[in-house]
């Protein structure tokens, strides 16, 4: 190779060549090695020996598969955290654990995933609207007495995101402690002074830091994906919805925005509160003194469970999740995602499940908010006419809520959409219930969303234009970075 390059080229332009093609080669070799998934493994060791020129910084700045360093701060820099997330379980294990059917096996998978038991004594309501959901929030905000943790993956500095920034500001003035943080990638152009007078106030204020660290220097692949809300360790707001005024439909382009969002409050709330600790500590390298008694809810019994997933864990908790949820269903799985690029796994299970006679039901919005993720989703109809599961598509404005109903019994919100990048890119959290009266409630809000929803018709992307179709092909072949 070299010879031939230098040949035609000058000897230094023939040693960079050299340089970039072996490195190509080494690269290809770490993907074949560390990339999670075969798929991914095979177009990246491809791209990499083929196109090196234009692979190489790409697979470098999206291409890993893990998140390094976070792992290591939480366990070896950081014994306090250790000890406060064991007391946690151990306390919630012995106090405030829910009774499990024996017949319903896949939770105790669930609690091995997240690493906390399902608790009892919670309460929890859906909120079906960024009004319902901000009213809710700022209420809870104003009345906290001693602390108040605020996580976003959006914070934007608009209308929306200045009134929050204002309640935060008052209450910290009023000797609430305030921390606030928020995802650099996610929140990418948020002024400095924006967050100027909120630690001038005496609030702390970070981003999440996904590229910190030598090794995550130039990592974009990598988020914090997790919206939460804790007040005095007592209660919690947890869903799709972040700081910005196109979630109260403001965006014209959009239009109305339907997302769901969750206010808690019982045991679970604590275990929601150490996602978030954990996630604090990697960015501020210091522990919050918090409170850290759970208490059971005076307004409901239900078993809940919080699930944070992302990728600093060991397996794909979040995938792993789904995949159980599916395979254990006998009668109903309806999910909403605003986005569907599901692997083959995902959509093998799927098919067993129609195969078993369940009624699976996927509800995506109409409009596109991110276009080549939008064209991917269609890449699936095929396969879902193939097994018979029914695809809606939401009319009324922009869909973003991510909900999981199985059965009778089983409903999971949160942050995770339905794709790789939740499943192994992405810090998420979902809840859990494990609740006949939610899931019912659930239920209605779903069947609510299909009455506004159209449903796709046999052979649909057929029917598609020429360009269309090319790009649904092209983008799908984008699903395993998306």
């Amino acid at each position: 190779m070299i010879a031939w390059l230098s040949d035609h080229f000058p000897l230094g332009l023939s040693l960079l060549a050299a340089l970039v093609h072996l490195s190509g080669l080494a690269s290809a070799l770490h993907a074949a090695v560390r990339t999670r998934t075969a798929q991914g493994a095979v177009a990246w060791s491809i791209s990499l020996i083929t196109f090196p020129y234009l692979a190489l910084p790409l697979y470098w700045v999206f291409g890993r598969g893990k998140f390094h360093g976070y792992v290591a701060a939480r366990r070896s820099g950081d014994l306090e955290i250790h000890h406060v997330a064991a007391a946690l379980r151990e306390r919630l294990a012995r106090e405030h654990q829910a009774a499990l059917p024996a017949e319903s096996p896949q939770l105790s998978v669930f609690q091995q995933l997240a690493g906390t038991p399902f608790s009892r004594g919670n309460a929890v309501s859906l909120l079906r609207n960024g009004q319902a959901a901000y009213t809710a929030m700022f209420a809870a905000i104003e009345a906290a007495e001693a602390y108040v943790l605020v996580q976003a993956y959006l914070l934007r500095d608009d209308d929306l995101g200045r009134d929050l920034r204002a309640r935060l500001i008052g209450q910290a003035q009023k000797g609430v402690r305030v921390h606030l943080l928020y995802d650099e990638i996610g929140s990418y152009g948020l002024p400095q002074d924006f967050v100027a007078p909120l630690r001038a106030a005496g609030a702390a204020v970070h981003r999440f830091g996904t590229t910190r660290g030598p090794v995550n220097r130039f990592q974009l692949n990598f988020r914090n994906h997790r919206k939460i809300v804790v007040v005095d360790g007592q209660q919690a707001f947890v869903g799709g919805l972040n700081f910005g005024d196109e979630y109260l439909g403001r965006d014209a382009g959009l239009g109305p925005w339907r997302d769901t969002h969750l206010r808690i409050s019982g045991p679970v709330v604590q275990a929601i509160q150490l996602a978030f600790v954990e996630d604090w500590f990697w960015a501020a390298r210091e522990l919050p003194q918090l409170n850290w008694q759970a208490r059971a809810s005076a307004e409901g019994d239900m078993a809940a469970l919080a699930l944070p997933t992302g990728p600093a864990d060991l397996q794909d908790s979040c995938e792993l999740f789904f995949l159980e949820a599916i395979r254990t269903a006998r009668r109903r799985i309806w999910i909403a995602s605003p986005y569907f690029v599901p692997d083959e796994q995902l959509v093998a299970a799927l098919e067993l499940a129609r195969l078993r006679g369940v009624d699976v039901r996927i509800l995506l919005p109409e409009r596109a908010e991110h276009l080549v993720v939008h064209l991917a989703g269609y890449g699936y109809y095929e396969a879902a006419e193939r097994i018979g599961m029914r695809i809606y598509r939401y009319q009324s404005g922009f869909l973003h809520q991510k909900v999981l109903l199985v059965d009778d019994e089983l409903a999971a919100i949160g942050t995770a959409n339905l794709d790789n990048r939740s499943f192994r890119l992405n810090f998420e959290l979902l809840v859990v219930l494990w609740d006949r009266g939610f899931a019912s409630s659930v239920e209605a809000m779903l069947q609510e969303d299909f009455r506004q929803s159209r449903l796709v018709a046999a052979g649909e992307l057929d029917d598609k234009p020429f360009w269309f179709r090319i790009g649904v092909n092209l983008s799908r072949l984008l699903g395993p970075v998306l």
